[in-house]
């Protein structure tokens, strides 16, 4: 982390100054957890057993598939896409903190897997949906993740026989505008805007970061992103070590 002393001692006096800290985040902020990113070394795109391409994997991912594949769907989504064991890591932990101290006004965030609440974050804002929400497709009627977690293969209504799916965004389908528009105003009118754990390459999502008006943009990825040139501070280390560093013994500020 030495390299990034001074750059880290910066942010560590502005965010001190600052009580309107916005954070982006990616799948990255979860891998700590055992829930692997998408383009990583160890990412879901990467070649596994099935020898699947990431255009197959992208179509398992998608409304066509659940629509005409449903068994193959499920089977995809139990085996690579839920995590029903994971647990909030120390960068989830941390970004709680924030929040609980008045620093952090909300997080951003394109993961579904629901940590951020698990840490105890209450201003989070899912652009891609969560796995902790499932509604049937017919009717409509509402289940808990644990309902479906009790079932195997694919999961039924037992109001209306229609399949349930989990209120996540799939390939094919748009983001929630009610919160995209949120997370728009959110990052325009933050002081800081810390941008963790993504490669800012999936859109809409990634289009959000521009909205951002002030003069701290604080990108932390493990690989370059195509925003690095337009940030304040770049820091290519890991997430989790560079918020605790940012973000310990801040009361002496």
């Amino acid at each position: 982390m030495g390299r990034y002393d001074f750059e880290i001692q910066e942010i560590k006096e502005r965010i001190a100054n600052s009580d309107n800290v916005v954070f982006f985040g990616g799948a990255g902020v979860s891998t700590d957890s055992g829930i692997p990113d998408f383009r990583g070394s160890q990412g879901l795109y990467q070649p596994d057993e099935t020898n699947d391409s990431p255009q197959d994997k992208e179509y398992l991912m998608s409304n066509i598939c659940l629509h005409r594949e449903p068994d193959k769907f499920f089977d995809f989504y139990h085996n690579h896409i839920a995590h029903p064991y994971a647990q909030p890591n120390e960068a989830h932990e941390i970004l709680a903190q924030m929040e609980q101290d008045g620093v952090l006004r909300a997080i951003i965030t394109q993961n579904i897997d629901n940590l951020h609440q698990k840490a105890g974050s209450k201003q989070v804002f899912e652009l891609h949906g969560t796995c902790d929400r499932w509604y049937c497709m017919k009717c409509g009627k509402k289940y808990t993740k644990s309902e479906i977690d009790a079932t195997t293969g694919v999961p039924h209504c037992s109001h209306c026989n229609g399949i349930i799916r989990p209120d996540i965004t799939l390939y094919g389908e748009g983001l929630d505008a009610a919160v995209f528009d949120d997370a728009a105003e959110l990052i325009a009118e933050a002081e800081i805007l810390i941008v963790g754990g993504t490669s800012l390459t999936v859109h809409p999502a990634a289009s959000l970061i521009p909205e951002y008006q002030g003069d701290c943009l604080v990108i932390i990825n493990q690989t370059p992103t195509p925003y690095d040139g337009i940030a304040d501070y770049v820091i290519q280390d890991s997430l989790s070590d560079v918020l605790r560093e940012i973000y310990s013994e801040m009361d002496e500020y």
